[in-house]
């Protein structure tokens, strides 16, 4: 079987307030993704395939990261992120919940929005937590039958659930791991038996320059 490498966009327009503003890399992001380029190039790390997410920051990332690809990306709308916009303003309209403003108000707010989400008591949201985790699981494994290693850009929420998929994780443990997930982090699994596995998390070895470090961003 097949290994595929989950790779989280650069950072994006972190200063939105809705999905559409979001939607594209800032300047550190797209310099985050030109570095993670590099270093696949002067490790002479290959791909058969490529994948991205059909959203602007997921297509942004692969193209920023350059020739080292060495293979057109597919796009595939199956691999993009949840609407946490939308999730966190109905959150915001039935629960009184705030959206957060920064990287520490994510820290509680998530865990709350993601346990009511499973539970299904946000009401109107596009699509539901079940859905979400239905085919990110559709789509990995659809990905890890294929032949030749794979490479897949995609968005924390999903490298989250599929973590989530591959070990079993409650919510709670789902929304705490999430929020550790750097941009241009990458991840890799394979299947194991009938399973996705995880074999690496959150590697950043573009990033751990002295010069660098400073490009360790979650949001």
């Amino acid at each position: 079987m097949a290994q595929i490498t989950l790779i989280r966009h650069g950072q994006a327009n972190s200063g939105a307030t809705d999905e559409v503003g979001y939607d594209s890399l800032s300047p550190l992001g797209h310099q985050q993704s030109d570095w993670l380029g590099q270093y696949l190039g002067d490790t002479d790390t290959r791909y058969s395939r490529v994948y991205t997410g059909s959203l602007i920051r997921h297509r942004e990332t692969a193209q920023a990261m350059g020739a080292q690809l060495h293979a057109e990306p597919v796009i595939d709308e199956r691999l993009n992120e949840i609407t946490y916009f939308d999730l966190s303003n109905r959150m915001h309209e039935q629960f009184g919940l705030p959206m957060p403003t920064d990287r520490d108000g994510f820290i509680d707010h998530l865990p709350l929005v993601f346990t009511a989400w499973q539970d299904g008591r946000i009401e109107g949201a596009a699509e539901s937590y079940h859905d979400f985790q239905s085919r990110v699981d559709d789509v990995l494994h659809e990905i890890a039958a294929g032949k030749g290693d794979a490479l897949v850009v995609t968005s924390g929420g999903l490298i989250g659930m599929a973590m989530r998929v591959a070990m079993g994780l409650e919510t709670g443990a789902l929304a705490r791991l999430v929020l550790a997930i750097l941009n241009t982090s990458v991840h890799r699994m394979q299947i194991v038996g009938s399973g996705l596995a995880l074999t690496q998390f959150n590697a950043v070895p573009h990033l751990e320059r002295p010069d660098r470090r400073h490009a360790q961003t979650y949001i």
